[in-house]
């Protein structure tokens, strides 16, 4: 799969949340770090997505906040 999108994370899904229209999916990357995505139902379902599953992350945004304590 080609992307524009420069940020792709491969990691597992780890588990998801379904709710009655948005579902919580929780990405595990190789180093142990988590990223959550809040997707739709209907696309939770199109990609049949199961704990365990090998997905890409893709971040695209045009804005990206960096905090520094």
């Amino acid at each position: 799969m080609k992307m524009s999108a420069r940020n792709q994370l491969k990691g597992k899904v780890k588990t998801f949340k379904q709710g009655a229209v948005m579902a919580e999916v929780v990405v595990e990357l190789p180093d142990g770090q988590e990223v959550v995505s809040a997707i739709t139902v209907g696309s939770l379902k199109e990609l049949n997505l199961q704990p365990g599953d090998d997905v890409i992350v893709i971040i695209k945004s045009t804005e990206v906040m960096i905090g520094k304590e």
